[in-house]
């Protein structure tokens, strides 16, 4: 029998969550691919509820973890999930009916995300993103990356017009602890490129994160609380380059 659709899914201590990501997807996927860096929680029980076939390998590169998963998959089309990423009924029904439609000339979709900070939907400052999630496996090819992995696809995209429910931000702890890991990774990216660091660099461009996320691009709207989350951007960007010294330094002995 063919395989239509393949949900592409990287995992590392991902229990909290999955249970709903993967019921998300259930009845919509033909094929559950999980690529799981050697978790300690439930993640993998979880994941053999949904009869995912899934595959234990470390690398800190997300974007060859991500190709190596989809390597693995057999579908025509691929949904790439992340594991506090939930799909809509909505959104469900609009992407089982591109997956059963022969005639479409498009190789990709964008899906747009509906971020939750503390369980509740945020709009502003840099929340309101799309990205390609839904494309053709033949067509697309994925670039290694510490951070975000990029999908270049060979061919036409488009976007849908429902969103993934994205619940990123759940606790204080959780998200500095995420973000310090964003920070660890992009830090080794930037020393591999070679980047200089300046005080400019480690001072004002933490500040302009805050800035232009709270108030330039508006994020006041969502609430007083959307300011722990701004600055929790400022400390990653801090972060970042505050790492960037030690890595730099590691790199020359």
């Amino acid at each position: 029998m063919a395989i239509a659709l393949s949900v592409l899914m990287i995992t590392k201590n991902s229990d909290e969550l999955l249970d709903t990501s993967l019921s998300s997807i259930a009845n919509l996927a033909d094929e559950i691919v999980i690529v799981d860096d050697f978790s300690k929680d439930k993640t993998i029980s979880i994941a053999k509820k949904y009869k995912s076939v899934t595959y234990s390998r470390h690398e800190d590169d997300l974007g060859s973890q991500r190709a190596f998963g989809l390597s693995k998959c057999r579908g025509e089309w691929i949904l790439m999930l992340d594991a506090d990423e939930v799909i809509s009924q909505q959104l469900k029904g609009e992407i089982r009916s591109i997956v059963d439609s022969r005639l479409s000339n498009v190789s990709g979709y964008k899906i747009q995300y509906q971020n939750h900070l503390f369980g509740k939907p945020i709009y502003f400052g840099g929340e309101n993103y799309r990205i390609l999630r839904l494309f053709k496996r033949k067509k697309a090819r994925i670039n290694s990356n510490l951070v975000h992995e990029h999908v270049k696809i060979n061919g036409l995209t488009d976007l849908l017009q429902n969103k993934i429910l994205h619940y990123s931000y759940r606790r204080p702890c959780q998200i500095i602890q995420k973000f310090t890991d964003y920070a660890h990774r992009e830090a080794r990216k930037k020393a591999q490129q070679n980047e200089k660091l300046s005080l400019q660099k480690l001072i004002l461009y933490p500040c302009h994160m805050v800035w232009a996320r709270y108030i330039k691009d508006k994020g006041y709207k969502d609430g007083l609380i959307r300011l722990f989350l701004d600055l929790a951007f400022g400390y990653m960007e801090f972060c970042t380059y505050f790492f960037l010294i030690f890595e730099r330094n590691r790199n020359k002995k």
